[in-house]
C-alpha cells in the first residue's frame, strides 16, 4: 500500500483548482488531471484520505472511456506519464497510475445524473412526492427496487462545500437549451445502459451515476470520470435485495458510517476510523478487479 496522497503541490505547475477528489493543473494547451487519495461524503471533504483511492479511480474511468468511445468521445489524452510535457516529468511518481492528460473543454454547468434504481435521494424524493426531478414513478415501489427503464434526473453543479441541487429536464432546457439538453440525456442514458449490462455481466449493479460533459468548439465530448465508485452506486449481484439500503463497492459505506455518528453533513468532516478507511480501499479494489480483471498491482 503506497502512502495516501491527500494533495498534490507542483511548484512549477500552474494549479488551476482543487475539487473535492482532483487537483487540476493547467499545462497551457491541456489539463492535468491527478486522482488524489481523498474522500468527499455528503459534499464534505473527509480529513482522512483512502490510499490508493485515486489510482484506482483513474484506472476505472480509463476503462470505461475506452468502452464508451462508440457512443461518444473522451477527453483523454494520455494516462501514460512518459507521454506528458517534460514539466511534469519531476513528479512522475506522484502521477503514474493516478494521472490524465486530458483536452481543455468548457465543462457543461450539470450534473449528468442516470437512475436504474430507487435509492439515495431519489428513494427520498419519491417518498415526498412519488417522483424524481419531475419524473412521475410507479405506486408501491420499495427502497432499491429496479426501475422498468433507467431515468435521466440531472442536477446542478455547485461549488466544493455546497450541495448539488436536483432538477427537472425544464430547468436543465433553461440553463443548456433544448437541443443540449435532450442530447446529453440521450448520451447519459445511452452510457449508463451499456456499463450497466457490462457490470451486471461482473456481478455488480449500477444503481446509479452521474456523467459531466464538455465542449470543444461545437462537439460535446464525455469528462472528469466514468462510472466509478465516486460517481455512482455500485451493488454487489449476489446479495441484492430491495426493501432497504444495499451493501455497495462504493463510498456509501463511508456515508452508513457518518449516518451512524449522527454526523451533520456539514463540514469540516469528523476523522474516519481505521477499519473504515482498510475496508473503504477494500471495496473500491474489489470494483476495479471485478469489472477489469486487472488490480494494477495493488492487491
Amino acid at each position: 500500500m503506497r502512502t495516501p496522497v491527500s494533495e498534490t503541490n507542483f511548484e512549477d505547475l500552474n494549479l488551476l483548482k482543487r475539487g473535492k477528489v482532483r487537483d487540476v493543473y493547467d499545462l497551457g494547451d491541456n489539463l492535468l488531471m491527478v486522482a488524489t487519495d481523498r474522500i468527499s461524503a455528503f459534499d464534505v471533504v473527509m480529513p482522512d484520505p483512502i490510499p490508493d483511492k485515486g489510482i484506482i479511480l483513474t484506472q476505472i474511468s480509463l476503462y470505461w472511456f475506452e468502452i464508451m468511445r462508440p457512443i461518444i468521445e473522451h477527453h483523454v489524452i494520455s494516462a501514460d506519464v512518459d507521454e506528458y510535457p517534460s514539466a511534469c516529468r519531476p513528479y512522475a511518481e506522484t502521477l503514474r497510475g493516478r494521472s490524465m492528460l486530458v483536452r481543455k473543454t468548457q465543462p457543461l454547468p450539470i450534473e449528468c445524473v442516470v437512475r436504474g434504481y430507487i435509492s439515495g435521494s431519489g428513494w427520498k424524493s419519491y417518498q415526498e412526492s412519488s417522483s424524481v426531478c419531475g419524473i412521475p414513478l410507479a405506486p408501491g415501489l420499495q427502497e432499491s427496487d429496479r426501475l422498468p427503464e433507467p431515468i435521466f434526473t440531472p442536477s446542478t453543479k455547485e461549488e466544493l462545500g455546497a450541495h448539488d441541487i436536483n432538477i427537472d429536464f425544464e430547468e436543465t432546457v433553461k440553463r443548456i437549451g433544448k437541443e443540449r439538453a435532450s442530447q446529453v440525456r440521450d448520451l447519459s442514458l445511452a452510457i449508463y445502459k451499456r456499463g450497466a449490462e457490462m457490470a451486471a455481466e461482473k456481478n455488480i449493479i449500477i444503481a446509479d451515476t452521474k456523467f459531466e460533459f464538455g465542449l470543444v468548439g461545437d462537439d460535446l465530448i464525455l469528462i472528469d470520470e466514468v462510472l466509478t465508485p465516486d460517481s455512482s452506486r455500485f451493488w454487489p449481484k449476489q446479495t441484492y435485495q430491495p426493501g432497504g439500503a444495499q451493501q455497495s463497492f462504493d463510498k456509501q459505506y463511508v456515508r452508513d458510517h457518518l449516518i451512524s455518528i449522527n454526523y451533520n453533513k456539514q463540514p469540516p468532516g469528523p476523522r474516519l476510523p481505521d477499519d473504515i478507511i482498510r475496508n473503504t480501499r477494500k471495496k473500491y479494489l474489489e470494483a476495479l478487479i471485478q469489472l477489469s480483471g486487472d488490480s494494477h498491482g495493488l492487491e
